[in-house]
């Protein structure tokens, strides 16, 4: 609560010299009636009016406290900010193929490094709409541009390697992601595509994709995830006499395609990342967090609750209880 006008409550200060004033005519003005003898007015008991009589003072100054709450305007503040944004729809794209099992980002493999970083990156954002591509030899939408961050979290915890074989479809995969982001009325409208390969499968080559992508508006970051060289990969041997299922660690070769997902990259407007481990990756991330902000605009209106009339009733109420009980049940006789 706040007071419109604070000033007012100097006016307590009167309190002070309205209490000295009634102890000086306590002590001062004492009405007397001569008698004789007092031994038998001394035995009479003490009215209880006489020991409440102090009581009206204190009420006078009560009332009068409540009056310059009144005057001061007590008031509460109703602040409504009115946000209105020029967002960023994004699509998320996640390579799920058999390759993302390399071991290179140890101890995680590279899809849950990936899954982690990207629910980091969501959890980053505000206001915008953002969605959820998977793909690997074929590509699917897992969710569509939502505001429901939550729900994206739990889609993107979830994915998984599929039985869509070892190949990737990156072309497909952008296709898939600029087909959601076509009809966007978003003022900036992006494609963020992780992969640790190159494209091997589809019908619809990459840079086309591409292309097509940048005629409608959209601008695509490509990551590219791994190390160079030979990477450590888990591999499921079948014993054939026993079926026994054991897991081996092979030596394979990585196979990220720079060129061509900076070649997608260029196309858009966009730009190529490659992280080799999972901190380079993290901070990749970061930096597009920074380079596609959301612009927000806000307008504030205050509106105010006036409370001031229930101080003014109720002193009004307890300054008229003073001159009826002043005039009726504690009158003085002159």
């Amino acid at each position: 609560m706040t007071f419109k006008n604070p000033q007012f409550f100097y006016l307590l200060i009167l309190i002070a010299p309205m209490a000295w004033l009634y102890v000086w005519r306590e002590r001062k003005h004492k009405a007397t009636v001569r008698f004789s003898d007092l031994s038998i007015i001394k035995k009479l008991p003490i009215s209880p009016y006489r020991r409440l009589r102090h009581i009206l003072p204190l009420m006078r100054a009560i009332g009068f406290c409540f009056l310059v709450i009144a005057l001061a305007r007590p008031q509460t503040q109703h602040a409504e900010v009115e946000v209105t944004t020029e967002g960023v729809d994004i699509m998320l794209i996640l390579d799920i193929s058999e390759s993302m099992k390399a071991l290179d980002f140890k101890p995680d493999d590279r899809l849950a490094v990936a899954k982690r970083e990207i629910k980091s990156f969501v959890q980053m954002r505000e206001h915008d709409r953002i969605g959820l591509v998977l793909f690997a030899a074929r590509a699917f939408t897992r969710c569509p541009l939502t505001n429901d961050y939550g729900v994206l979290v739990q889609m993107i915890e979830a994915a998984g390697y599929t039985d869509f074989s070892n190949q990737t479809a990156i072309g497909t995969a952008i296709a898939t992601a600029a087909n959601r982001l076509k009809d966007s009325p978003a003022k900036s409208k992006v494609i963020i595509l992780l992969t640790d390969g190159a494209n091997n499968a589809g019908d619809i080559p990459p840079l086309t994709a591409a292309k097509a992508a940048g005629e409608l508006g959209l601008k695509i970051y490509t990551i590219g995830v791994g190390k160079d060289g030979k990477v450590p990969f888990p591999v499921e041997a079948v014993d054939p006499h026993t079926g026994r299922r054991t897991q081996r660690i092979q030596m394979m070769e990585s196979d990220i395609n720079e060129k061509e997902l900076a070649d997608i990259a260029k196309a858009t407007g966009g730009a190529f990342f490659r992280a080799q481990n999972s901190e380079s990756l993290k901070k990749i991330y970061e930096e597009i967090d920074k380079m596609e902000k959301t612009e927000i605009k806000s307008i504030s209106h205050v509106s105010y609750s006036e409370y001031f009339y229930m101080w003014l009733w109720i002193g009004f109420i307890v300054l008229v209880m003073e001159m009826v009980l002043h005039n009726t049940v504690f009158r003085r006789i002159p």
